[in-house]
């Protein structure tokens, strides 16, 4: 062997400064004249020995970590390098003698911003490549000098695995012969001024438990159970569906479990309530729990503090299987602004706008993703597609709409740039929003995108084609969180009964823009935290009363147009706020705390609403046309009295009528349609069982040819205190329209 030509002084400074484009032209093995140059790069080692069938040869040293020769071989032989440490020897592949582990059609969709499963092209990836068994690890990083994987098979050190730059892609690699599953890494980025940075990776599919940053190398083992229920899911309209949404924050459900101890018990609680779905809060992984998931810095991965990916996969296989639908937040409006994460990660504004007064979040002190661009906007698309795909996720609940779709969000004047056309839109956002909506729905049968969209931007749930009276194209969302009858409703049933008839407009305003979108109902998390008070503590009156209001109310929204969402712990009128560090008060519902009826009886509530509520078609076959609802009685205000009609596809109605008084009404006329003869209480929120008084409708209600309201026929029913009752008729012909 003979000594190997000397790397040039800038080649050589470039390469152990971590700032070199293409180490594989450095490293590894080339032919040259007279034979194969074989360099490595082992910081620390003792020695490098290349070895071969017939063939050992020790390599010289260069003087920092590098070592190299020229061997007198006609081609390069099938080699492995044997590296001395003090009191230990490895015999491992060399990176550097391996091809590109990423092929040209991921590069050109990457650099399109159209790679549908990014996932699959960026990240960490266990694989066999070229005949070995290692790991793939690639990362975008197009303003970088150089990018070094560093982790604990490198003792954190990342001198020794410098990666290459893939063309103008913007995007480094680098196969490494074993390393596996299990193993944690990051990158070691230089940033275009020289100085060093090092992140985590930003397709993570796996990382540490916060606070600890590091990544993962992940390879999933899941073998799915729910076929039964993805097929199904594939044919459902939703909107034409049952659908009531127990909404849960994971960690704090029942503190201390893990994901798969969480598929013990989750699935069959809520079955046992009736829920169709739950909704989980952001469960990607983000570092501080107080910010219940809503700031991310592993988007695609689930948090690590109740287990692994395939442990998330097997609470969502088990409630699939329980025949509960999944719905996840998801978190596109910003980022944090940790430094080990996606904050100028290759040392330019890069996820971010380069515009601080764009990148900047004025409410939450984190970073705005940048739409415009094709790359960040393909990071954020195909991540609403991985969740979809890979863990089985039914829906999407889009966090913080509003936030994304102004320019001027919580912004005074001069904080802010005008669209191209001088307009407050983020036009960026708008096809963002659009294009994800558009992908999620074209590649996963059944999914369901909800946003929580807070003001009345138009167009939320059309389609992406149909324009809107701002002149954009609909944004493509199933579904709309209805913020504007959350705050109103919830603004009336706090006054005292004698001050509601001045506002009685609350509750009947919705019905002004019911079918503008397609909405939810939310009694969501952020309705019972930082000073709210919990459900039943909105209520005036003494206890009796707060649980009465709390359970009119649920009847009221139950029977309302639109899906329903319940926060946990509002089932059973739990009294304090919701705090992520203990969760709900379980003990509540334990007999030797309390009467029957107090807390349980609220829940058992809760169960029969869902129980009627699913076997009753007038509630959801028509949620979205006006055809499915019309007043009885809305204007009863000195009464507090509502009164309404729900109808089915085939015209049979349901009638629910709220008395928000605390006084019985007996004898209470409301007119009817023609054509029934009886009409029988389905649901009464003053029954004993559920904590009321007991007033009830025991016998049918017979119809009266007595017009009232404007209706042929008319009723005389018993208005129990602070109460929702629901009534179906028997058809005169005999048939019944009772749910089973």
């Amino acid at each position: 062997m003979r000594p190997a030509p000397a790397l040039g002084d800038d080649d050589r400074r470039r390469l152990l400064s971590g700032a070199h484009h293409d180490p594989h032209a450095l490293l590894g093995a080339h032919p040259v004249r007279g034979g194969v140059l074989i360099r490595a790069l082992r910081p620390y080692a003792r020695s490098v020995t290349v070895t071969a069938t017939g063939l050992r040869v020790r390599l010289r040293s260069e003087g920092d970590g590098l070592f190299s020769g020229v061997l007198p071989l006609t081609e390069i032989p099938d080699y492995r390098l044997l590296v001395a440490y003090e009191g230990a020897e490895l015999e491992l592949a060399d990176p550097y003698r391996f091809l590109p582990a990423l092929g040209e059609l991921d590069l050109h969709l990457i650099g399109e911003g159209r790679h549908e499963e990014l996932w699959r092209a960026l990240g960490a990836h266990p694989m066999t490549h070229q005949g070995v068994t290692g790991t793939r690890f690639t990362v975008w990083a197009p303003d970088a000098l150089g990018v070094r994987i560093t982790g604990d098979f490198t003792y954190w050190d990342g001198t020794a695995f410098p990666m290459r730059s893939l063309g103008g892609s913007g995007v480094w690699e680098l196969f490494l012969p074993g390393v596996g599953e299990g193993a944690l890494y990051k990158f070691q980025i230089t940033r275009p001024d020289g100085s060093h940075t090092v992140r985590a990776d930003p397709m993570a599919r796996r990382t540490e438990c916060p606070p600890a940053t590091a990544s993962v190398v992940h390879l999933s083992h899941h073998q799915w159970n729910d076929q039964i229920w993805m097929a199904r899911r594939q044919g459902r309209r939703v909107h034409e569906s049952p659908f009531s949404v127990y909404e849960v924050h994971l960690p704090s459900w029942r503190p201390g479990l893990t994901y798969r101890q969480l598929a013990e018990q989750l699935p069959a609680y809520v079955k046992d309530l009736g829920f169709t779905h739950v909704e989980l809060m952001p469960v990607a992984e983000h570092p501080f729990g107080g910010s219940w998931g809503y700031q991310v810095t592993g988007f695609y991965a689930p948090t690590a503090r109740l287990g692994t990916p395939d442990d998330f996969k097997h609470l969502v296989d088990a409630l699939h299987q329980a025949g509960i639908g999944v719905l996840a937040d998801w978190v596109p409006a910003h980022f944090p602004r940790d430094d080990w994460a996606l904050a100028e990660f290759d040392g330019r504004p890069l996820y971010e706008p380069a515009d601080p007064r764009r990148a900047a979040h004025p409410d939450w002190g984190t970073l705005e993703f940048d739409y415009g661009r094709a790359e960040v906007r393909n990071f954020l698309v195909a991540n609403a597609v991985y969740w979809c795909e890979e863990f089985h996720i039914d829906g999407l609940r889009v966090d913080a709409v509003a936030s994304m779709l102004y320019l001027d969000y919580s912004r005074e004047p001069g904080q802010w740039t005008p669209n191209a056309h001088g307009g407050r839109e983020n036009l960026d956002a708008v096809a963002f929003l659009q294009e994800m909506n558009a992908t999620v729905y074209r590649r996963c049968p059944g999914v369901l995108t909800i946003a929580e969209e807070s003001t009345a931007w138009d167009g939320v749930t059309r389609a992406t084609h149909h324009m809107g009276a701002g002149g954009f194209g609909g944004l493509g969302f199933g579904l709309k969180w209805n913020m504007g009858w959350m705050h109103d409703s919830l603004g009336y049933v706090a006054h005292e009964p004698v001050h509601r008839k001045y506002h009685h407009h609350e509750m009947t305003f919705s019905m002004v823009y019911a079918y503008s979108e397609n909405y939810v109902l939310p009694i969501s998390h952020d309705e019972v935290v930082h000073g709210k008070g919990a459900l039943v503590s909105k209520m005036p009156g003494d206890w009796w009363q707060q649980r009465a209001n709390h359970r009119a109310y649920l009847g009221f929204m139950w029977a309302h147009p639109g899906k329903q969402l319940l926060f946990m712990g509002q089932e059973f009128a739990q009294g304090a706020e919701w705090s992520e560090g203990h969760g709900p008060d379980w003990w509540l519902l334990d007999p030797s705390y309390s009467a029957e009826a107090d807390h349980r009886g609220v829940r058992d509530l809760v169960r029969e609403l869902n129980r009627v509520y699913t076997a009753t078609p007038p509630l959801w076959q028509r949620d979205t046309v006006p055809e499915g609802f019309s007043w009885v009685e809305g204007d009863a205000r000195e009464d507090n009295v509502f009164a309404f009609l729900r109808f089915d596809a085939e015209g049979a109605p349901l009638l629910a009528i709220s008395n928000f008084s605390p006084v019985v009404r007996y004898s209470y006329r409301i007119g009817v349609p023609g054509g029934t003869a009886e009409w029988y209480e389905v649901l009464n929120t003053d029954q004993e069982r559920f904590g009321g008084s007991g007033v009830t409708n025991r016998e049918p209600l017979k119809a009266e040819a007595t017009a009232w309201h404007g209706r042929p026929a008319s009723i005389l029913t018993a208005l129990p205190p602070l109460a929702t009752v629901w009534l179906r008729p028997a058809m005169s012909d005999g048939a019944s329209t009772m749910p089973e």
